[in-house]
């Protein structure tokens, strides 16, 4: 996505769910439990994952693994903005040729250090009151990365939903990753505008709900994490990293149409800074 503040769609999407729940009769109604407590939850709560829940990009990270941990100049030169998803196509199709496997793959995300203060801010979600937050992850990387490195930080049952690319490995163990969806916003990817998402989700919960909720809080970083805050209200709350173009775009919005955006802003620069801030919002 360009950094830019005017880009803003919505065409209601029908994201892929995590499918049925498999195993025994006690664990389908372990599920259905859980899914009953959700509609009882108090806030809603998104993180996008590279250079947000993770330090680096996901993406650079799998670079890493192949010949020379870089990629030839041929293959870069395919990049086309906005296209992104299709570039890093090929070169997961280039690293399964290169003879990078499902496990060098996995061990490399497995690998990427959390931003600081993350696992504290993930414990702190955790020791909640079960009625106080939904926890959703929205990404442009893909379901592979994500999914390696939630389940080695022992972090996987935190989130409710995980909306992101697809990624499945084929029978010629190459990682085959496909588009999340369509859209018609010019400022986002091809493949993903997080608003469309944010927007799609919130109205759906809202219906199953019967009501809204207390407060609706998106932690981010990167310019696409911009356009899913533009359709927060006036109670729910932005994080973005400092200094980081989530939150420089913002800071532009503000300076150029005062008013505009109508969420609270709070920059972070550790996870422990999301923290003390959600612990005086839940007490109000």
């Amino acid at each position: 996505m360009g950094d830019s503040i005017f880009n803003c769609c919505y065409v209601p999407p029908h994201p892929p769910g995590e499918g049925e729940p498999t195993g025994s009769r006690r664990a389908k109604i372990m599920a259905s439990n859980a899914a009953s407590i959700s509609s009882d939850k108090r806030f809603l709560i998104f993180f996008d994952f590279d250079e947000t829940i993770v330090d680096e990009s996901s993406d650079d990270v799998v670079v890493q693994t192949a010949p020379g941990q870089h990629l030839p100049a041929w293959l870069k030169d395919t990049y086309q903005p906005g296209r992104y998803n299709e570039y890093m196509q090929r070169v997961l199709a280039y690293l399964s040729e290169q003879g990078v496997t499902e496990s060098d793959i996995r061990g490399s995300m497995e690998k990427i250090p959390a931003t600081p203060g993350m696992l504290t801010l993930f414990q702190f979600l955790r020791t909640r009151p079960p009625q106080d937050f939904e926890v959703v992850l929205l990404s442009d990387s893909n379901a592979f990365f994500i999914e390696s490195w939630l389940r080695r930080a022992g972090a996987r049952q935190l989130f409710h939903r995980i909306f992101t690319n697809p990624a499945t490995f084929n029978r010629d163990g190459r990682l085959v990753m496909r588009p999340f969806h369509s859209h018609d916003c010019v400022r986002c990817p091809n493949n993903l505008c997080k608003q469309v998402v944010v927007r799609e989700y919130v109205a759906r919960r809202m219906q199953e709900r019967g009501r809204p909720y207390q407060r609706v809080f998106y932690v981010g970083d990167g310019a696409n994490d911009f356009c899913p805050v533009l359709s927060l209200g006036p109670r729910d709350v932005a994080f973005p990293r400092r200094d980081f173009p989530m939150h420089r775009l913002i800071t532009e919005i503000h300076e150029a149409m005062p008013g505009e955006f109508k969420a609270v802003t709070v920059p972070w620069s550790s996870g422990e800074d999301v923290v003390q801030r959600l612990r005086k919002l839940v007490a109000e």
